[in-house]
C-alpha cells in the first residue's frame, strides 16, 4: 500500500498544511520526504520524493521557486511543499502557483509554525505503517497467482484481515522491461542506472494510475523486471470492461514507450479470472501473452491471451527441441541463408505470408518493387524447396515462421528491404 499527497494532506497532525495548486497530482505517490538545502534540487532526487522548500539556508526569488516547480515534475517528484512565514518566504508567488498547476505538480504550502520535525515524524510514520500494509498485501496476491493459498477458508481469512475483496472476477496483467543492456550501451553506466531507476519509478506510478482509474485497485506485485496487476471486471459488464482494461492498458504502453531511451515496457493480458482460485491459470496465460507480446513486433507490444489464437498451442509447448527442429527442417536453408548473406529474404517471407500470397499487398508492406518481390520468392522457393501453391506448405511456413518469432535465441531485427 502507498502513500499519496492526498494520504499526507489527511494525517491527522497536518491539518495546517493546504494544497495551494497542482490538484491533478493528488494521487502521486510519495517515497520519502526530503529536505532542498540548495538552489537546485536536480542532482539530489531519483522521483518521488516530497521536497521541502524553506529557504533557510538559501535565497528563494520567485524565479528559484519557478525553477524548482519545474524540475520537480522533470525528476517526477511526488509534489513540492513551501514553508511560508514571516522571517523567509512570506506567501507563494502567483506565478509559482500557475506553474505547478500548469505541470500538475502538487504544490502545498506549510506554515512555520508547524514544526518540520512534526510532519516529518507522521509521514515517516505514515510511510512505515503503509508500507508494512502494502508489504503484507502484496505478498497476498503474488501467493494468490503463484497458487500457494489452496485453501479456500485461509484465503478468504487472510483477505478479509488485510481489507481485500476477491468476489469480483479479475484479468492478470504482466508487464515487462525490456532494453535495459541497449541502455548501458548508450549511457555511461552512472547516466544509465539514474535513468533506469527512474523509468521504473514512472512505470510504477503510471500503472498504479491506471488501475486507480480502473476502480478498485489492488496492489502492484514488482519481479525483478516484471510487474503483475490485478485488473477488475464487473460480472455485469465483463465484456465491456475486459475491451477498456485493454484500451488502458494499450494507453499506458503508448505512454511509457513514447521516449527516446531504449527502454520499452511489453504488456499479457489474461482472459477473465472468475474466482480467486483461477488466478495462478491467469498468471501463465498473462506470461504465455506476453511472449508473444514481445516476439511479434505487429502487436505494438500488447497481446491478450484470447488473441493468441495458434500460438497458445506453441507457447504451451515445453520442449522447444521439437519447435526447433520443425522450424529447421523447414525453413533451415533460409535462416542459414538470411544470416550469413544479411539479407531479407526471412522477412519478406512473412509480408507474403500475412499477406495471404498476394504479391502487391506483400510488395506494398515491404515497399519494395513487385519484381524485387518475385526475384526473392524464387530465391525462397529455391532454398526451401517449398510449393508456395500448396496448402500443407503454407500452413508448415506460417507455423515455423510463428516459432521462429517465439524464439529467444534468434534475432527478430527486421533488415532492411
Amino acid at each position: 500500500m502507498s502513500l499519496s499527497i492526498r494520504d499526507v494532506l489527511l494525517l491527522p497532525r497536518l491539518q495546517a498544511m493546504r494544497l495551494r495548486a497542482g490538484q491533478a497530482g493528488e494521487h502521486h505517490t510519495v517515497r520519502w520526504p526530503y529536505v532542498a538545502e540548495n538552489e537546485s534540487i536536480t542532482e539530489w532526487v531519483l522521483g518521488g520524493e516530497l521536497v521541502f522548500v524553506t529557504g533557510i539556508n538559501q535565497h528563494r526569488s520567485e524565479a528559484n521557486l519557478c525553477q524548482l516547480v519545474r524540475e520537480a515534475h522533470g525528476r517526477r517528484c511526488a509534489g513540492l511543499v513551501i514553508l511560508t512565514g514571516p522571517d523567509y518566504i512570506r506567501e507563494i508567488p502567483s506565478s509559482v502557483l500557475h506553474e505547478a498547476d500548469r505541470l500538475g505538480l502538487p504544490l502545498i504550502e506549510q506554515p512555520y509554525a508547524l514544526p518540520m520535525i512534526v510532519v516529518t515524524e507522521a509521514i515517516g510514520s505514515a510511510l512505515v505503517q503503509a508500507q508494512w500494509l502494502g508489504s503484507s498485501r502484496q505478498q497476498f496476491i503474488e501467493h494468490l497467482l503463484e497458487g500457494h493459498l489452496a485453501d479456500d477458508a485461509v484465503r478468504a481469512h487472510r483477505a478479509a484481515s488485510l481489507a481485500i475483496d476477491l468476489r469480483q472476477p479479475r484479468q492478470v496483467l504482466v508487464l515487462t522491461l525490456g532494453g535495459s543492456a541497449a541502455l548501458f550501451r548508450s549511457y555511461a553506466p552512472e547516466m544509465a542506472e539514474t535513468l533506469l531507476q527512474a523509468f521504473r519509478q514512472q512505470v510504477l506510478s503510471r500503472l498504479n494510475r491506471a488501475l486507480t482509474e480502473l476502480g478498485e485497485p489492488w496492489p502492484v506485485v514488482s519481479q525483478a523486471e516484471q510487474w503483475l496487476a490485478l485488473l477488475p471486471v464487473p460480472p455485469a459488464e465483463s465484456a465491456e470492461q475486459a475491451a477498456r482494461n485493454r484500451s488502458v492498458v494499450e494507453q499506458l504502453l503508448h505512454t511509457l514507450n513514447d521516449g527516446d531511451t531504449p527502454l520499452r515496457v511489453f504488456g499479457g493480458l489474461s482472459a477473465i479470472c472468475p474466482q480467486a482460485r483461477d488466478l495462478p491459470r491467469g498468471l501463465t496465460q498473462a506470461r504465455q501473452a506476453l511472449v508473444a507480446a514481445q516476439s511479434f513486433p505487429e502487436r505494438l507490444g500488447l497481446c491478450c491471451f484470447d488473441e493468441l489464437g495458434v500460438l497458445e498451442l506453441l507457447v504451451a509447448i515445453r520442449d522447444r527441441s521439437l519447435l526447433d527442429r520443425f522450424v529447421q527442417t523447414t525453413l533451415g536453408p533460409l535462416l542459414q541463408h538470411d544470416q550469413s548473406h544479411h539479407a531479407a529474404l526471412t522477412p519478406t517471407l512473412e509480408a507474403w505470408t500475412q499477406a495471404n500470397g498476394n504479391l502487391v499487398a506483400a510488395a506494398q508492406r515491404l515497399n519494395v518493387h513487385r519484381n524485387t518481390l518475385n526475384y526473392r520468392m524464387q530465391q525462397i522457393q529455391n532454398l526451401t524447396h517449398l510449393d508456395l501453391n500448396d496448402a500443407q506448405h503454407r500452413l508448415n511456413i506460417a507455423m515455423a515462421l510463428m516459432i521462429w518469432r517465439l524464439s529467444p535465441h534468434q534475432s527478430h531485427t527486421r533488415p532492411l528491404p
